[in-house]
């Protein structure tokens, strides 16, 4: 037993409350050491009564470890907590402090859960569990109305530059409902609405106000309602890192400089504000002198900020915000903004925008959610690219899991594509059933999927500015093939609840393989993904439930007969099986 390996810590993902009646405790063990592992747990003060040995599962693992996890319900919510592992016939019990042969006689060098207080629990809002998203980039998705089209507007579907304009505004999207009900999403998320004067708007001139090229504030509130009408939740954008350098705040520190009142909102290494051998004396997002970036440490700045966050969620009834550059503002700011949200709508989603793991974001007093991009990465290289074997997709995946409280992956946004990164189609070189493949475990697995807006017709594009082409209406350049397979995967999703909130675990994922099979189990619900990403026909042979299956969805003929699935999946062949009872 390589108890050097073995951690836990009795917080973050190791010690949690999953709701206001349950704790979760997991443990980490060097990969396959442990053969069985319990919690020894009870009330500390009631011990002798209440003490107990709650089996453990291996909920997960990596290339280097394992992860076990109970779930625990307290009688009077507090927990103290040791562990007992076990390697075939040897025994150790594990405390706060140390290893031991015996049983502790007493909680005192136990860890421990002090008490579940409601208004700890991070309680990410329930309807993200069962949302799709779909992106859009406002300024190129329709154009639906010319009078509000900017100076030198270009002809829908040209080149796109880093500078062009073509027309895209809001009255184009609720022009378009039809078709994101036909897809089936139930949830949008808009680069940002606000004034700026770039195409992306990243660069925000006026927070408290639509760009006008996108339409005005009447015309988001009645986009809003209508999604509303439709089932469709909006969650808008928001730079508070940074603002535009036509903000006028920053405007007025140009001009006066030391004695601008403004000239604490942003970080000033020295005046004038000058760009000297390519790097600016203020700080700014990366070295973009016209994106300063704010002090949101300021009460000032904070104040302005925090009202923002409040106005668009009370007076157009927007459900929630991605939030740009979310890792390079304070905590502290977060925590406040967090409060200000959930007090304005308590269902309201927070989404950071963070490329890598995020634990310190999702401790439930900052985000509900990060955008998932080491799940983006992990996909691409098993599925589009073949850097990783079904092996060791398999482990990054199980890190991914292992990182995070059960909320947490439940509503995490798991995308493919977006404006930042190449299109998903140009990635898998052309190849769709790469392409369709990657898709299938995005919407089969834990957390909420995204999708780019276009992705559904088989857009392509390289990055900025070619991931930000024109929306393809023309039915003739449409692949609708594709589009289908993409609702019939959004149907089965929601008719599914095991693809949305079930339990995940790898049932065939081998060293140098390139087929995945994998559970998906809600209660009595089961439901099994085989996935074959070779170009040539493999073989699943897989012990299952003893039950009858139903395929809910294949690219052939799949049969299962009781208790084993012996499948010859064709070369990127798939199948999403279900148990009937």
């Amino acid at each position: 037993m390589l108890l050097e390996a073995v951690y836990h810590r009795p917080r973050l993902n190791w010690s949690y409350a999953y709701n206001e009646s349950t704790i979760h405790l997991r443990l980490r063990a060097k990969k396959g050491d442990l053969t069985e592992v319990f919690a020894f747990a009870g009330d500390k003060y009631t011990w002798d009564t209440t003490k107990e040995l709650i089996p453990m599962t291996l909920f997960t693992s990596d290339a280097m470890f394992d992860y076990w996890e109970c779930a625990s319900v307290p009688i009077y919510r507090r927990l103290k907590y040791g562990f007992l592992l076990q390697k075939d016939n040897e025994k150790v019990w594990m405390t706060e402090n140390d290893f031991q042969t015996n049983r502790p006689e007493n909680p005192n060098k136990l860890f421990e859960f002090p008490f579940i207080n409601p208004v700890d629990v991070f309680t990410p809002p329930a309807w993200v569990k069962d949302a799709v998203f779909y992106q859009i980039f406002p300024e190129r998705f329709a154009n639906g109305d010319p009078s509000l089209d900017p100076k030198d507007v270009q002809p829908w579907g040209a080149e796109p530059t880093p500078t062009n304009f073509f027309g895209g505004d809001l009255q184009g999207v609720i022009d378009h409902l039809d078709h994101l009900n036909e897809l089936g999403i139930n949830a949008i998320y808009f680069t940002p609405l606000f004034t700026a004067t770039t195409n992306h708007k990243y660069d925000t001139e006026d927070y408290m106000k639509v760009d006008p090229h996108f339409g005005d504030i009447a015309t988001l509130k009645k986009l809003v309602e209508l999604c509303h009408k439709r089932g469709i939740r909006v969650l808008l954008d928001a730079v508070f890192n940074h603002s535009g350098g036509t903000f006028a705040p920053f405007l007025d520190v140009q001009e006066k400089g030391e004695d601008s009142i403004y000239k604490d909102w942003f970080h000033i290494r020295e005046f004038p504000l000058q760009v000297v051998n390519g790097i600016p004396t203020y700080d700014t997002f990366a070295f973009e002198p016209h994106m300063p970036k704010l002090n949101t440490e300021h009460p000032e700045v904070k104040e302005y900020l925090l009202k923002v966050a409040e106005f668009w969620i009370t007076e157009v009834g927007i459900d929630g915000w991605r939030l740009d550059v979310a890792n390079e503002v304070d905590h502290d700011f977060w925590r406040e903004f967090r409060k200000v949200v959930k007090r304005a709508n308590p269902e309201a989603y927070i989404l950071g925008e963070i490329w890598h793991e995020s634990a310190p974001w999702l401790e439930g007093d900052k985000f509900d959610a990060v955008m998932n991009y080491p799940f983006t990465d992990a996909v691409l290289d098993f599925f589009v690219h073949g850097n990783l074997d079904a092996e060791g997709f398999a482990n990054s995946i199980g890190r991914q899991l292992s990182r995070y409280p059960l909320q947490a992956s439940e509503v995490a946004f798991n995308l493919l594509d977006s404006h930042d990164t190449p299109r998903l189609l140009t990635l898998a070189a052309g190849d769709k059933n790469k392409m369709r493949l990657a898709a299938l475990f995005q919407f089969t697995f834990m957390g909420t999927p995204c999708i780019y807006y276009g992705d559904e017709f088989g857009m392509d594009g390289e990055g900025d500015p070619g991931c930000r082409k024109c929306m393809e209406w023309n039915p003739e350049k449409q692949d609708r093939d594709l589009f289908e397979f993409y609702r019939q995967l959004i149907q089965i999703r929601n008719e599914q609840p095991a693809l949305r909130t079930g339990t995940f675990t790898f049932l065939e994922a081998g060293r140098q393989g390139s087929k995945i099979a994998y559970e998906r189990r809600l209660d009595l619900e089961t439901i099994v993904v085989l996935i074959n990403s070779e170009e040539t026909a493999q073989t699943f042979r897989i012990d299952v439930d003893e039950r009858n299956w139903e395929n809910l969805f294949t690219a052939d003929t799949v049969r299962a007969e009781r208790g084993k699935l012996n499948v010859k999946m064709p070369a990127y062949g798939f199948a999403i099986l279900k148990a009937i009872n």
